[in-house]
């Protein structure tokens, strides 16, 4: 998982304003006229895949509704989730990927191997051997080998400024008897192994970055790639720019060039969208998105995922007053309707329930359901505050030894979705006795800074699991905590250190009987809400909009984001 970018890295922000009803209203008209293929447009909540047949060259121009901070792929800089749909996905080669089966979305062996990972356990130890494709080549020419899945791995377990560990740090050591062979032991079994070298990070380049400052040489862009697209240009504020990998051996590029336009404010996205300034959206859902939408009548397809990795959340920095006593966090939880948040939001796009889990859809096998204690109650705040020794003032806020229960919140400055959010909240928890304010900021400020150095009181953001396994060890395992004992690497931001609990975490993470797995994260979510470290509010929708003249292959990949397969896209015949 992700804070807003993708594994643990924070997800993708949200914006909305209009009423309910014009929302539900806009959503009826546009499943009735959105598709212009002729074919039925999706319902709320389901994924199609459109289909055009495309023609050779040509460009397009994408709305992004985030810049990067930095395309250091390892580093904490790296916290946006749209560094990876932009740049990361297109350029750096995975061991795994994730793609279709059906209707589920699964592990496979990537172009850069020549054939799928295999692993054996022995004397509690597990060893996995990689076996990299021969054609496998760099944009340089130089072959993908051993050496770089070594570079890469070391670089995550010893380097500093590092991300999250999770996995990497179980490394004993990584052998590589040829070029195209990769031994990696780890102390103990790991069964996320499938996630080394995967999205999050996959594979780095060991010839043009061994014994040199790689943060120095990638965090505004590069020039290497082990994928179809090369970064041509990234110019701050304005845009990325990416052109065909003429050396990748697979499936290459219809298209001579693909801009991904930052355009963080929603009227501005359509307005450029429906000028024809923008070829495809992937707005963040909202409610005056389906207005925006319902204006652009029959000129977009739309796609709408209610299956994805993302999860929304509040976050309470369990090291911060007043949210160091887990009486306020009990009674906070209490004092907030959770359901009327979420149908707010999501109603209209097929999500009407809050989340009673810190896994996503995505891992929903794993889920738990206890967090469904935890409703609005304001005679519960009343007796939880009451027996913890807390006393309302004459502002009718809880006090204590001369303290009052008052806090921050911070979320993305400009989102409206948040904003809304953060109103919200505001008027439930005055009513039950709380005063909130509110300070945002901008993703690279809040990710790169504020977040990791636990500098907030309360956080509104998404957490967002980047391939089906869960992992909530990267999020709340007390050794992910930002420190000097782990070079200010992990992503624990809440200062979460729940006893019993990394025990069980770190179970889910080497488990490999998926029985005993599935009821030891059941045993930790328990735990999880029991001391109620965060509160999850729900699931985030996916929305993808392309227009008339955009081909191939359209969808939504959940752990990927929507130009996982931007190579198969082309301008329609």
């Amino acid at each position: 998982m992700i804070q807003e970018r993708s594994d643990h890295r924070p997800g993708r922000a949200g914006r909305l304003r209009t009423p309910v009803g014009s929302a539900l209203a806009a959503l009826t008209v546009l499943v009735a006229t959105a598709c212009t293929s002729g074919a039925p447009a999706p319902a709320p909540g389901t994924n199609s895949i459109r289909n055009v047949p495309v023609k050779e060259g040509g460009s397009l121009v994408i709305g992004a509704e985030q810049e990067p901070d930095c395309a250091d792929w390892i580093s904490t800089c790296a916290g946006s989730i749209w560094g990876s749909y932009l740049m990361q996905a297109q350029t750096i080669p995975q061991v795994f990927t994730v793609a279709p089966q059906g209707r589920d979305w699964v592990p496979v062996a990537s172009d850069p191997m020549a054939g799928t990972p295999t692993t054996e356990t022995a004397q509690g130890r597990q060893t996995i051997t990689y076996r990299l494709n021969p054609a496998a080549v760099w944009s340089d020419g130089q072959p993908i080998t051993s050496a770089d899945l070594k570079y890469t791995a070391l670089q995550i377990r010893d380097g500093k400024d590092i991300f999250t560990r999770t996995g990497y740090d179980l490394i004993d050591s990584i052998d590589t008897p040829d070029p195209r062979t990769a031994i990696l032991t780890l102390k103990s079994p790991y069964a996320n192994w499938r996630q080394l070298f995967g999205a999050e990070y996959g594979v780095l380049p060991a010839h043009l970055l061994a014994g040199k400052d790689r943060n120095a040489l990638m965090k505004n862009g590069y020039s290497f790639s082990g994928g179809p697209w090369k970064i041509a240009s990234w110019v701050r504020g304005t845009s990325v720019t990416l052109v065909p990998n003429e050396r990748y051996w697979g499936r290459k590029p219809h298209l001579d060039k693909v801009t991904f336009q930052f355009t963080t404010d929603t009227a501005a996205e359509f307005q450029a969208f429906a000028s024809g300034q923008l070829d495809a959206l992937y707005p963040t859902p909202q409610l005056d998105v389906l207005a925006q939408i319902n204006s652009l009548g029959g000129s977009a397809d739309m796609q709408v995922e209610t299956r994805t990795g993302n999860l929304q959340a509040l976050w309470m920095n369990n090291s911060a007053f007043p949210f160091d006593d887990k009486a306020v966090r009990e009674a906070f939880a209490h004092a907030i309707d959770r359901g009327a948040i979420v149908r707010k939001l999501f109603g209209s796009l097929g999500v009407t329930a809050p989340a009673q889990s810190f896994l996503s859809p995505l891992v929903s096998a794993f889920a738990a359901e206890d967090f469904a204690v935890y409703r609005r109650d304001l005679a519960r705040v009343q007796q939880i505050m009451t027996a913890a020794g807390w006393a309302r003032n004459g502002d009718g806020i809880w006090a204590k030894d001369g303290r009052a229960a008052q806090f921050t919140i911070v979320s993305l400055a400009g989102n409206q979705s948040r904003e809304l959010t953060e109103q919200i909240l505001q008027s439930q928890l005055r009513e039950a006795g709380f005063k909130m304010t509110i300070k945002n900021t901008s993703a690279a400020n809040l990710f790169g800074k504020v977040a990791p150095a636990g500098d907030f009181q309360l956080g509104l953001w998404t957490l967002t699991d980047n391939f089906p396994e869960p992992t909530l060890g990267a999020t709340f395992g007390s050794t992910a905590i930002p420190g000097d004992a782990n070079g200010n690497s992990g992503i624990n931001f809440i200062r979460a250190n729940v006893p019993g609990l990394d025990p069980l975490l770190d179970r889910v993470g080497t488990e490999t009987d998926e029985s005993a797995r599935l009821q030891t994260s059941r045993q930790a979510e328990k735990l999880i809400a029991d001391t109620v470290p965060s509160l999850p509010l729900g699931a985030v929708p996916n929305i993808l909009l392309t227009g008339r003249k955009v081909g191939g292959p359209i969808t939504i990949n959940p752990v990927q984001g929507p130009f996982w397969n931007l190579a198969e896209w082309g301008l329609a015949k």
